[in-house]
């Protein structure tokens, strides 16, 4: 189940640090970006071998000290089949390194499409008559938007391929306070979205004490996390925005529960990219620094 699976990681390494995988072109390695243009050109297909070295060296580098990693499909996306190929293959070393994977798509349609994305990052697609994986990871982002029924396909998912889902709940733009600050019935759509996950969280608890649906909750407002915390005190929260979007490692305590579990901090440029403008020479040591770095920090605040 992926709830006891990461806390297990989380356990085995006292780590609670995922580290992001949104790789940029224009930020990656000069020596890595010149050895995919001679072999490959200018093309879509250089871009996917460069992404492909670089995120390899990043896992090999931060396999021992996290207990996950979570990479966003659009920057996969966004260079066409090689880069979807990419995201494919980091997918796969990653869990061959012992890694929980998340992915950040934030998917959400009506049922029948949301049940094809379940199929395509959970479980399995009919592929003429046989079932098949296909990219098979551990965990999705899925968007709330369209309501309940666009949801159960994923949960449903979940239960029957013991994976994961974080619904977002308060998401760290400062923008997120356009919608779900919104109030409905005297309760704001955080609110009304926590209550939803409430309600399916607390029917599939596992042996650890957690459910396989969580909930996306910004390093950005932890006065908010907080009360989501009290709400959801089975859920695992995937807490984006420590570092360059604003949030703060000091009141990371808000997100966790007194077992010192329950969420899981998620940080992307600020581990990955941090040498960024600086000579290539010592990036990976600087990537696994930030990310020790990272770790000691958050266990001081919570206690551990």
């Amino acid at each position: 189940m992926f709830s006891n699976k990461l806390n297990q990681n989380i356990l085995n390494k006292n780590s609670r640090v995922c580290v992001g995988l949104d790789p940029r072109l224009e930020w990656l390695p000069k020596l890595i970006l010149n050895r995919a243009k001679k072999e490959h050109g200018l093309t879509f297909k250089a871009a996917g071998a460069a992404i492909v070295e670089f995120n390899k060296q990043v896992i090999d580098v931060v396999s021992d000290l996290v207990p996950a990693v979570k990479p966003q499909i659009a920057f996969y996306e966004q260079y066409g089949p090689a880069g979807l190929k990419a995201f494919w293959q980091t997918v796969n070393y990653a869990k061959n390194q012992g890694l929980v994977v998340i992915v950040d798509a934030k998917r959400g349609d009506i049922d029948s499409t949301a049940q094809a994305y379940a199929n395509s990052f959970l479980g399995t697609t009919d592929l003429f008559g046989k079932s098949t994986v296909c990219y098979d990871v551990d965990c999705i982002t899925v968007n709330p938007f369209l309501g309940e029924d666009s949801l159960l396909p994923f949960i449903k998912t979940c239960h029957k391929y013991g994976k994961g889902i974080f619904i977002l709940a308060k998401t760290s733009n400062p923008g997120s306070d356009d919608f779900q600050n919104l109030c409905f019935k005297d309760k704001t759509l955080t609110i009304l979205v926590t209550e939803l996950i409430a309600k399916h969280a607390a029917a599939s608890i596992n042996s650890g004490g957690y459910s396989n649906i969580g909930a996306v909750v910004g390093a950005t407002f932890p006065q908010e996390a907080r009360r989501i915390r009290k709400a959801l005190p089975n859920s695992i929260f995937l807490v984006p925005g420590v570092g360059p979007q604003g949030g703060s490692v000091k009141v990371l305590d808000n997100f966790f529960n007194t077992d010192k579990l329950g969420a899981i901090i998620n940080s992307s440029r600020g581990l990955v990219f941090s040498n960024r403008g600086k000579p290539d020479k010592n990036y990976l040591k600087t990537i696994k620094d930030k990310t020790q770095q990272m770790i000691k920090m958050v266990n001081r605040v919570i206690g551990v």
